[in-house]
């Protein structure tokens, strides 16, 4: 029969003896014995010198007189975490507005304001064209005109009428010259960098092919990766500032706004 106490010791029922153990962990780590393991220094994300100095200037006005070294450390890893915690979460808003859904089986689209303002501008066009030769019409019959009184406004618009076609017969022969000169030059021939084959980086031919494997047009062949670059620009930072509680009524966010 066992004791209360022998029932209740897991390790000795588990068959596990601590003194072996303990005997054991002491020997595979017995170069770590003694050892004195001390921390990284601390090294401040603003000089502490201007930082100290700026410090001292505000709590001068606030009847401080003194302010220890350890504030300034303090205020300076605040202020590395607040500028870390902005840019992450401003990064986030850029992510998301860089984001496209066209190829996303879940969306469909909906509207296309592209298309629609290509539509207009070609009603435009096609309506400018029309005044064009409404007016053009009118100057060549005004220039047919073989009225012995004349007023001022039937002069007028054959001026205007000499005028457009004088244009006119200008264009014609700056197209006809520069047909010429493109018929003299030849046709263009594509550079062997400009095939589809091949990319340039940093001044090197890069030939890819089927297989997915890229060569180098030198003798140590090497593989260059695409570092994906994320731009904040100023609408980001607006639209940060004002889903934040502390900005969103401050004047920094109104002069964003301004600008």
């Amino acid at each position: 029969y066992r004791d209360d106490d022998d029932i209740n010791d897991v390790a000795s029922m588990a068959g596990v003896n601590l003194n072996e153990e303990s005997a054991r962990i002491m020997a595979t780590n017995s170069d770590l014995v003694g050892t004195q393991i001390q921390s990284c220094k601390d090294e401040p994300f603003l000089a502490a010198i201007p930082l100290h100095k700026r410090i001292l200037e505000t709590a001068k006005k606030l009847g401080i007189t003194d302010v220890p070294a350890e504030v300034v450390t303090f205020i300076s890893h605040a202020t590395q975490n607040r500028l870390r915690t902005v840019i992450e979460k401003v990064t986030v808003i850029t992510q998301h507005r860089m984001e496209s859904y066209k190829d996303d089986e879940w969306y469909e689209q909906a509207t296309d304001v592209r298309s629609q303002l290509k539509f207009f501008e070609q009603l435009e066009r096609l309506e400018k064209q029309r005044k064009d030769e409404q007016e053009r019409e009118i100057l060549l019959k005004a220039a047919k005109s073989r009225s012995r009184q004349e007023d001022p406004e039937q002069a007028r618009l054959k001026q205007k009428a000499k005028e457009m076609q004088q244009q006119e017969l200008a264009q014609m022969r700056q197209r006809d010259a520069n047909l010429t000169a493109l018929a003299a030059i030849g046709p263009r021939k594509k550079r062997k960098l400009d095939s589809p084959g091949l990319l340039t980086i940093g001044g090197e031919g890069l030939a890819v092919s089927g297989g997915g494997q890229a060569g180098v047009g030198t003798p140590s062949s090497r593989q260059y990766a695409r570092q994906k670059i994320t731009r904040v620009n100023l609408r980001d930072f607006i639209f940060y500032m004002e889903q934040e509680r502390e900005t969103s009524r401050s004047l920094l966010l109104y002069r964003a706004l301004l600008k």
